[in-house]
């Protein structure tokens, strides 16, 4: 039998060396002869209807190569990792539902000409009122930001009778959380460069999903998918963030449009306008204990706003509804998880998925609770932690190892190690 030359070695990054010496391309580093640079105009309301735009000052600016609207996108005109909810570049007569919608895309010798181009276009724009809170979107009356509704998906998670576990219950904590929206703050922003050889499409991105980049290219330029060909370039950080399409399908278009490459790098304000964030959450979440501190009942209600496109919010709330009960065993569950459209920012992917914001509900539901009863927090939580032989919330039987209580009773060994060096060896 050979020996394994990966598991249980020491192996070098592949690309380790050539980003410390700095030799690494990352997406704003390729260029090719004749490149054009390519901004996009962006929408200075979160919700209203575009009336009219007229491009023609920019059009004839010199210098300028291209100036694509709405009319131009030869294919779907939408794009979203599960819904195909948000438009490449909003059309005459449609809806903009966010700061930052794309209005017009505009390609030019160098980025300065660019910019001109973009005072020289005249958009005119009727403002509806928008709607910023998850809760108030709820509402039958609020204004609708899609006809179909506000509200984009509902996940339930029921186990047991949660009334008859509050009534059994000796002690009950019942909270609001309510958690913040998180920008990823990558430190390279958005970018990208595409040519066009009469065939194929070729575009070096900063993506996280250059496959399902590819599949938005080609439905949004109405080619085949053997017409596209998307290479990650060197990323400089992504967390999540870098999975929705930002940069592709414009750089794509521009480059069949022009015949020449073209390049497109986000500024930092741009970025943090256009990219998706971490949800924010209202949690309502009410936990029951016997008078030992064994878990008996739990009800969450969570209330995500998803901004004003999909991206992953139906993943990632349902990922919160089946883990809002933590790494605990409860007989009694109740959970009722919306994902809610505003005009907000759109939310997407970060790391811990909707996770770190229902973990934050439920530990402090646990420390209070260790308090109510009379025992510590370690303490609570061994009683109730998963085990091998737990039923989760959602039903699924564990029948491999779970490492929360070998983790918690090494972590509390460590700390009385800590606390009786720092005594001098004295209890």
């Amino acid at each position: 039998m050979s020996e394994f030359k990966v598991v249980g070695q020491s192996v070098p990054k592949a690309d380790a060396l050539d980003k410390v010496i700095g030799r690494a391309k990352f997406a704003a580093d390729i260029s090719f002869p004749g490149m054009l640079y390519a901004k996009a105009l962006r929408s200075p309301v979160a919700h209203g209807i575009l009336q009219h735009i007229d491009y023609s000052a920019a059009a004839a600016l010199p210098g300028v190569a291209a100036v694509l609207t709405g009319k131009d996108v030869p294919g779907a005109n939408n794009f979203g990792i599960i819904i195909k909810d948000e438009p490449v570049i909003v059309k005459n007569g449609e809806k903009i539902r966010k700061i930052g919608d794309t209005l017009a895309l505009v390609a030019a010798e160098n980025e300065a000409i660019a910019e001109q181009a973009l005072a020289l276009i005249k958009v005119d724009i009727e403002e509806l009122t928008p709607v910023l809170c998850p809760i108030a979107a709820m509402q039958p009356d609020a204004p609708k930001i899609y006809d179909k509704g506000n509200v984009l998906a509902v996940r339930k998670i029921v186990k047991g009778d949660t009334e008859a576990g509050f009534r059994d219950s000796a002690v009950v904590v019942q909270q609001q959380y309510k958690t913040q929206m998180v920008e990823h703050a990558y430190i390279e922003p958005e970018a990208g460069i595409a040519l066009f050889d009469g065939d194929v499409v070729t575009m070096w991105v900063s993506t996280q999903n250059p496959h399902y980049d590819a599949k938005e290219v080609a439905r949004n330029l109405n080619i085949g998918l053997n017409k596209v060909r998307v290479i990650q370039a060197a990323t400089g950080g992504g967390f999540g963030g870098k999975l929705d399409v930002s940069v592709q399908v414009h750089l794509a278009m521009l480059a069949v449009v022009t015949r020449r490459p073209v390049r497109m790098v986000y500024s930092r304000t741009e970025s943090i306008k256009n990219s998706v964030k971490r949800h924010p959450y209202t949690i309502t979440m009410k936990t029951g204990a016997d008078a030992n501190g064994r878990l008996t009942a739990f009800e969450c209600t969570i209330i995500g706003d998803t901004g004003a496109y999909a991206s992953y919010g139906p993943g990632t709330l349902t990922r919160s509804a089946v883990h809002a009960t933590g790494p605990y065993e409860i007989p009694n569950v109740k959970i009722t998880a919306y994902t809610v459209y505003t005009n907000n920012p759109q939310a997407g992917a970060m790391r811990g998925f909707g996770v770190p914001q229902v973990a934050f509900a439920h530990e402090a539901q646990m420390d209070m609770l260790a308090e109510k009863v009379g025992i510590s927090p370690l303490e609570i939580r061994l009683l109730n932690a998963l085990r091998p032989g737990s039923l989760t919330a959602t039903g699924q039987y564990l029948e491999q190892s779970v490492g929360i209580v070998s983790t918690l009773e090494a972590a509390a060994a460590k700390v009385r190690e800590i606390k009786l060096e720092r005594r001098g060896g004295r209890l």
